[in-house]
C-alpha cells in the first residue's frame, strides 16, 4: 500500500470548492510512487533506496526540468527561512536599525550555535533595544559539536541563542519592535508579523494564502506546506526578482536578501554543514538551504532557477548526493568539486567497524 500524508487540515481555508481534509499520497496523485533518487549498496548489492522528487522552476513558477512529482507536497520548514526574512527588508526594520548584510544572513540560516553567530543575533537585537531573552524559540543542543561539547564540559546549558532558529526569531523581533507591535505572541499565527510573513511565502510562491497548509515548526511558529514546485518558484523568484516581475519593494528585499546570503555563507549554515559547504564550493552561485524531514531548496542567481527537493522518507542521509548532483546537472558545481571537497557528500561511502569501505551511495536520476 501506498504511503500517504497523514490528514492535514488548511485550518478552515477551501479552495475551488475543494478542501484538502483528505488524505493525500505522499509522491504526488493517485497511485503514484516517487522515483528512486539515491541507491545504498553494500558490497555491490543494493540495500536500500531513497524516494523523493526535484522541480526545477523559473521565475514565472513554471517548472522547467525535474523528476518525480512536481506537486508532491511539501512541508517548507527552514527552507522557508530566507522567504520568512523578507520583511525585514520590506517594513522598512532593517534600515531602520541600520542592520548589516551579516545580520540579515543569519535570519536566513539555520545557526550551528556557534559564538561567531550568536555574537551576530545578540548584535541584531541589540539594534533594536531588544533583549536575548525575548526569543521564544526554545532549547536544544547546538548543533556544532564542539561548541556543545565546550558547554557540556563547562556544566553550562545551551540557551536560546544557541538554537538554530535565533536568527529568524531575533528577525521577527526587530520587525515588531520597528513597527511598534507587541512582543507578547510573536510566534502566534494572528500575530501581525506573523501574517506579514505569511503574506510573502504567498507572494514568493504564487500560491494564495488561504491555500498554504499551515502547521508549527519545531521553533513555534508557524511553517508551511505547498506543493514542491511552488517552493522552487519561490527560489527561483529569490535568484531573480526582475524577471519574476515583482513590485520594486520586494525585487529588492529579494536582492538585499540574496546578497547578504551569497556573501556570509557561514550564517546559512555553520561549520561543516552541507548548505555552507556547498555555497562556498560555488561562492556567489547558489543559496543552499536545507529545510527538515528531507526538504531543501536552491535559487540559482547566475541562472535564475530555483530548485525544491523533497526526500520522500525524510532521510537526511540522501541530501548530500541529490542536492550535489543536482547542482552538478545544473552547471554549478563541477567534476573537480565532486570529486574533491564534496566527495563525502556526492559519494558517501561506509565503512565497517574497523574501518574498512563496505558500500556506499550514488544517485540515480538525471535531470
Amino acid at each position: 500500500m501506498q504511503e500517504s500524508l497523514p490528514i492535514f487540515r488548511h485550518l478552515g481555508h477551501h479552495h475551488h470548492g475543494h478542501d484538502h481534509s483528505h488524505e493525500h499520497p505522499r509522491g504526488g496523485g493517485p497511485g503514484e510512487y516517487a522515483p528512486a533518487l539515491v541507491e545504498l549498496t553494500r558490497n555491490g548489492l543494493t540495500e536500500s533506496v531513497h524516494r523523493g522528487a526535484i522541480a526545477v522552476a523559473s521565475p514565472d513558477g513554471k517548472r522547467q526540468k525535474g523528476t518525480g512529482h512536481p506537486a508532491m507536497p511539501t512541508f517548507l520548514r527552514s527552507a522557508a527561512k530566507p522567504l520568512q526574512a523578507l520583511p525585514l527588508i520590506t517594513s522598512g526594520a532593517a534600515k531602520k536599525y541600520g542592520l548589516e548584510p551579516v545580520e540579515i544572513a543569519a535570519a536566513c540560516g539555520s545557526l550551528n550555535g556557534e559564538e561567531f553567530q550568536i555574537e551576530v543575533v545578540k548584535s541584531m537585537l541589540a539594534k533594536a533595544g531588544l533583549e536575548p531573552g525575548l526569543l521564544d524559540c526554545g532549547l536544544h543542543q547546538p548543533f556544532h559539536r564542539d561548541t556543545a561539547q565546550a558547554l557540556r564540559e563547562a556544566g553550562e546549558k545551551p540557551t536560546t541563542l544557541h538554537n538554530a532558529c535565533a536568527g529568524k526569531h531575533a528577525a521577527m523581533l526587530v520587525v515588531c519592535a520597528a513597527q511598534g507591535w507587541s512582543l507578547e505572541g510573536y510566534c502566534q499565527p494572528d500575530h501581525p508579523v506573523q501574517k506579514l510573513v505569511l503574506g510573502a511565502v504567498a507572494r514568493f510562491s504564487g500560491y494564495p494564502a488561504e491555500q498554504i497548509g499551515l502547521a508549527e515548526d519545531d521553533c513555534g511558529v508557524p511553517t508551511f506546506r505547498l506543493p514542491l514546485v511552488a517552493l522552487a518558484g519561490a527560489f527561483a523568484r529569490l535568484a531573480d526578482p526582475r524577471a519574476a516581475g515583482l513590485e520594486p519593494q520586494w525585487a529588492e528585499a529579494a536582492t538585499a536578501i540574496m546578497e547578504a546570503s551569497l556573501a556570509h555563507p557561514e550564517m546559512i549554515a555553520g561549520t561543516g554543514r552541507i548548505c555552507t559547504r556547498v555555497m562556498r564550493a560555488a561562492p556567489g552561485a547558489v543559496l543552499a538551504k536545507t529545510g527538515s524531514e528531507g526538504a531543501y531548496a536552491l535559487a540559482l542567481p547566475g541562472k535564475g532557477l530555483g530548485v525544491g527537493i523533497q526526500i520522500e522518507d525524510g532521510a537526511f542521509r540522501a541530501l548530500g548526493p541529490v542536492v550535489t548532483e543536482t547542482l552538478h546537472h545544473l552547471g554549478i558545481l563541477d567534476h573537480e568539486a565532486l570529486e574533491g571537497p564534496l566527495a563525502d557528500l556526492n559519494r558517501p561511502v561506509f565503512t565497517t567497524r574497523r574501518g574498512d569501505p563496505v558500500g556506499g551511495m550514488t544517485t540515480l536520476f538525471s535531470l
